[in-house]
C-alpha cells in the first residue's frame, strides 16, 4: 500500500488459493546498516615476520619486501575506508539524505536509452505505448473483479445476517446447526466426551443464561493487533454495544467504492444506531504516470457525525492548566477541551484536498486508515468468528513464523560468510552495532 502519483493509496491485488482477490500488503523500504567490517591490526603478523627477516636479507631482496609492505599498507587503508563507510551509514542524517537521493532516482533514465541507435529508440517507444494499453486492460480487469465481489457479496449477506441474528440473540440456532466436531475431539473416548459434557452443563447452571454471544465484536477487535492498538479502555464499554459490521459496495455503473456500516444497539453514549465509513476508489492509470498503475487505489474516505450524549464523548477530554499573571502574580485555573485517543476517531478521518497533496502526517494517518478499512472489509467481516475464537490469528502467526525462518536462514548465511573471511575477528563483534533506523 503506497501513495500513488494521483494522490491515492495503491492497493494491488493477488489471488488467494481459495480464488478470492484481496489486497497485497506492502512493506516500507528501509536502509539497514551492515555489520562493522573487520579491522586489520595496525601491525599485522605478516609485517612482524618481514621485520625479523629483514636483517638476514641482502639488498637485492629488499625490493620485494618494500613491495609487500606497500601492499599491506594498501590493505590497511581499505580497511579504514570500510570503517568510515560503516560509521557514515550509522548517521541518521546521512541515511535520510541518501534515502532522499535514492527516491529522486526512481523513474529517472539510466543513460542506457540515450546510447541506443535512433531506430532502436523508436521501437522501444512502440513497446511503451503497448505497455500503456496493457495498463488500461489491467484496469478493466480490476473493475470486473469489483463487479464479481459485488455479485458474491449478495450471496454471502444472508449468511452474515444469520450470524448477526445469533450474536444479537434474535435467533437461537437448532441442535443440528450447533453440532460441531473439532479435529482434536475425534480422538477422545466416549467416556471422556461424556465427562466433558457433564462439566459444561455444571458451568452453565452456575452462570446466568447469557443472550446471544456477548461482546462478540469487541472480542474480535481485541484479538487483532491492528485493531487492538486503536482501542482505549474508555472505548470498550461502547463497543460492547456493537452488534454487526456490514460491507456495502457501490451500485452497478457507479464509481468504485465501498462502505463499512457499524450497527449499534441503543446505548447511553450516543444516539446513533449506525456509524458509517465510506471509501472512494479508482481503477484507472494516471494520465501523467500510466506506468505507476498497480491496481485499484483508495482516493479518499469520509466518516460520519457521532451524536454524543453530553459528557460521553470519548474523542475529547478536558484538562485543567494553571496560568500565572505576569504583572500581578495571581494564578488562575483554565479548563481546555483537547482531542483524546479513541477508536471512534476512525469516523473523522483527515480530508483529502482536491489537489491530492498531503503533508507527511496526514498521509501517514490516511495510509493507516485505508489499511484498517481494507482489513476490516477483506478479513474481519468475512471471517469474524475465526478472529473471535483466535483461529484466524493462529493462521496469521504461522505466516510470520515462515518469514522468520527465512530470516534465520539469511542470518546463517551471513555468519558463514564471516567465518570464511580470513580477516574476520569475532572478538570485535562482542558488542554488535545497533541497527540503524531511518528518521
Amino acid at each position: 500500500m503506497y501513495m500513488s502519483a494521483g494522490g491515492g493509496i495503491s492497493l494491488p491485488f493477488y489471488r488467494h488459493q481459495s480464488g478470492v482477490f484481496s489486497p497485497r500488503s506492502a512493506s516500507t523500504p528501509h536502509i539497514r546498516a551492515s555489520p562493522p567490517a573487520p579491522q586489520a591490526p595496525p601491525y599485522s603478523a605478516k609485517m612482524a615476520d618481514l621485520d625479523n627477516k629483514e636483517q638476514e636479507m641482502d639488498p637485492a631482496d629488499m625490493e620485494d619486501v618494500e613491495e609487500v609492505e606497500e601492499e599491506e599498507t594498501g590493505e590497511d587503508e581499505n580497511s579504514k575506508a570500510r570503517q568510515l563507510t560503516v560509521q557514515m551509514m550509522q548517521n541518521p542524517e546521512i541515511l535520510a539524505a541518501l534515502q532522499e537521493r535514492l527516491d529522486g532516482l526512481v523513474g529517472s533514465p539510466s543513460g542506457y536509452m540515450e546510447s541506443l541507435p535512433k531506430v532502436v529508440k523508436r521501437r522501444v517507444h512502440a513497446l511503451k505505448n503497448l505497455q500503456v494499453k496493457c495498463a488500461h486492460i489491467e484496469a478493466k480487469f480490476y473493475e470486473e473483479v469489483h463487479e464479481l465481489e459485488r455479485k458474491y457479496a449478495a450471496l454471502y449477506q444472508p449468511l452474515f445476517d444469520k450470524r448477526s441474528d445469533i450474536v444479537k440473540a434474535v435467533y437461537e440456532p437448532t441442535d443440528e446447526e450447533c453440532e460441531w466436531k473439532p479435529a482434536e475431539e475425534e480422538e477422545l473416548t466416549e467416556e471422556m466426551k461424556e465427562k466433558a459434557k457433564v462439566e459444561e452443563e455444571k458451568k452453565d447452571e452456575e452462570k446466568e443464561d447469557p443472550k446471544g454471544i456477548p461482546e462478540f465484536w469487541l472480542t474480535v477487535f481485541k484479538n487483532v493487533d491492528l485493531l487492538s492498538d486503536m482501542l482505549q479502555e474508555h472505548d470498550e464499554p461502547i463497543l460492547k454495544h456493537l452488534q454487526d459490521i456490514k460491507v456495502k459496495f457501490s451500485d452497478p455503473g457507479q464509481p468504485m467504492s465501498f462502505s463499512l456500516d457499524f450497527h449499534f444497539e441503543p446505548n447511553d453514549f450516543f444516539s446513533n444506531t449506525l456509524l458509517t465509513k465510506a471509501y472512494k476508489m479508482r481503477s484507472e492509470p494516471d494520465e501523467t504516470e500510466p506506468f505507476s498503475f498497480d491496481g485499484p487505489e483508495i482516493m479518499g474516505c469520509t466518516g460520519c457525525v457521532i451524536d454524543w450524549t453530553k459528557g460521553k464523548n470519548v474523542t475529547l477530554k478536558t484538562i485543567k492548566k494553571k496560568q500565572k499573571h505576569k504583572g500581578r502574580g495571581t494564578v488562575r485555573t483554565v479548563t481546555k477541551t483537547v482531542p483524546n485517543d479513541s477508536f471512534f476517531n476512525f469516523f473523522t478521518p483527515p480530508e483529502v484536498p482536491e489537489s491530492g497533496e498531503l503533508d507527511e502526517d496526514s498521509e501517514a494517518v490516511l495510509a493507516a486508515d485505508f489499511e484498517i478499512g481494507h482489513f476490516i472489509r477483506e478479513r474481519i467481516v468475512p471471517r469474524a468468528v475465526l478472529y473471535f475464537t483466535g483461529e484466524a490469528i493462529e493462521d496469521d502467526d504461522d505466516d510470520y513464523d515462515e518469514e522468520g525462518e527465512e530470516a534465520d536462514d539469511e542470518e546463517g548465511e551471513e555468519e558463514a560468510d564471516e567465518e570464511n573471511d580470513p580477516d574476520y575477528d569475532p572478538k570485535k563483534d562482542a558488542n554488535p552495532t545497533p541497527e540503524c533506523k531511518q528518521q
